[in-house]
């Protein structure tokens, strides 16, 4: 059998090290950031509260808030200027700053004041988005970052989960009410009281909403049936429970049956391109008993109730086959302050990490989660789902980025 040959090493021979290149973090930048009020939407949060805004100005960025930006939260100009923001009367003006944080979509007329190169953080609403706004945030050369597609450093979505958490208790309360006879309900108390049997309630979906409604619902006394064709999600609903709860497949047959005994059905299903199919028809609505209540949760993405119809906080309700409907989007601003301050603690610790990587464009390159929300990027669109909608081109964030370094 043939040896192989040893390699010959000579004392001539010498292993010189390389240099390792190694990424330069830009020094850190103060930040100029603008709490502009929502008017053209029916949004009463605030992205930042005036402790926030404290902790932002102590650590060197500067924070102007348009006047009465957080009124509707119980924020006042007041608190805001002795946490160190100034108090701008001028929505034009404000828009002057690097940085826009919004709690609603951004408006035409806020469109119009959009800098370039400027950063506006702010929900996307697919159903009221058209082209017109598209190509007019284009022109203007924004960053734009959709609030609720920002991930944190595990891959989740923060403010989605924190909305829906708020969504979730929000809904079992608002049931609860429905059913009392203050509210002209029947006079079912949700939950259970020795000798008397316990409210049946029925939730469509297995998602945080879901989770949070049922935990409630269970820890009362209620008794509790989920639905969701997800058999991993209903898996992990039972697991963050920590107790039993009766699960099923949307099954039609099996559904109607359930809404028939049901004294309150959670709509939570999620959606799928931006609609929720409906899986609770009209006919299993008319069968329902007779001042029981729906919270359709899903309305913000057309509802997974065929009876449902867009409501709102003013005037949140309206029966159909003697069924109470409620079916408000954007469910967490009607607990404003609540909201304002979930929201808030996602976004502080945020911008105080992004200002150590040199501003707006530091802040995409450096943090990845950040730059998953972009869906504009100084005249290009980013975002995949938008692009198709609108059959226009759109280009990766990422080519961008790697074509930058």
């Amino acid at each position: 059998m043939e040896q192989k040959k040893k390699p010959n090493i000579t004392a001539s021979f010498s292993y010189l090290p390389l240099e390792e290149t190694l990424e330069i973090v830009p020094k850190k930048e103060s930040m100029f950031i603008g709490i502009p009020r929502e008017e053209d939407f029916p949004e009463k949060r605030v992205a930042l509260t005036p402790s926030a805004v404290s902790v932002l100005v102590n650590n060197g960025h500067q924070v102007w808030v348009e006047h009465n930006a957080g009124a509707n939260a119980f924020y006042f100009d007041n608190d805001y200027s002795e946490a160190g923001a100034k108090i701008c009367y001028d929505k034009k003006e404000l828009f002057s700053a690097n940085i826009i944080i919004k709690t609603a979509p951004i408006s035409d007329e806020e469109a119009n004041y959009c800098q370039p190169n400027q950063m506006v953080i702010s929900p996307i609403h697919m159903p009221s988005l058209n082209l017109e706004s598209i190509k007019k945030l284009q022109e203007k050369k924004i960053i734009g970052i959709a609030l609720g597609s920002i991930q944190d450093d595990a891959g989740y979505y923060p403010i989605v989960r924190s909305m829906s958490e708020i969504a979730g208790v929000y809904a079992i309360n608002m049931a609860a009410q429905l059913l009392s006879n203050i509210h002209g309900g029947k006079g079912i108390l949700l939950g259970s009281v020795s000798g008397v049997p316990a409210t049946q309630v029925v939730i469509i979906g297995a998602g945080v909403v879901a989770q949070t409604a049922a935990r409630i619902a269970k820890g009362i006394g209620a008794q509790v049936k989920v639905y969701d064709n997800n058999i991993y999600k209903l898996m992990r609903l039972q697991r963050h429970l920590g107790q039993y709860c009766s699960t099923s497949v949307l099954d039609p047959a099996e559904l109607a049956k359930d809404l028939y005994q049901a004294d309150i059905v959670i709509g939570a299903l999620k959606p799928k391109n931006g609609i929720t199919p409906i899986v609770v028809s009209e006919d299993m609505v008319s069968n329902m008993k007779s001042g029981s209540v729906i919270v359709d949760v899903s309305i913000d993405c057309g509802g997974c109730v065929e009876t449902s119809e867009i409501t709102t906080h003013e005037h949140p309700t309206f029966k159909k086959y003697d069924v109470v409907h409620y079916c408000v989007p954007n469910i967490p601003s009607g607990v404003a302050r609540t909201a304002s301050n979930s929201i808030s603690n996602i976004l502080m610790p945020l911008i105080l990490e992004c200002s150590k990587l040199g501003g707006c464009d530091g802040m995409v390159y450096h943090k990845k989660g950040l730059r998953h929300g972009v869906y504009l990027y100084k005249g290009t669109l980013t975002s995949r789902s938008l692009g198709k909608k609108f059959n226009i081109k759109h280009t990766d964030i990422e080519l961008i980025i790697t074509s930058h370094q």
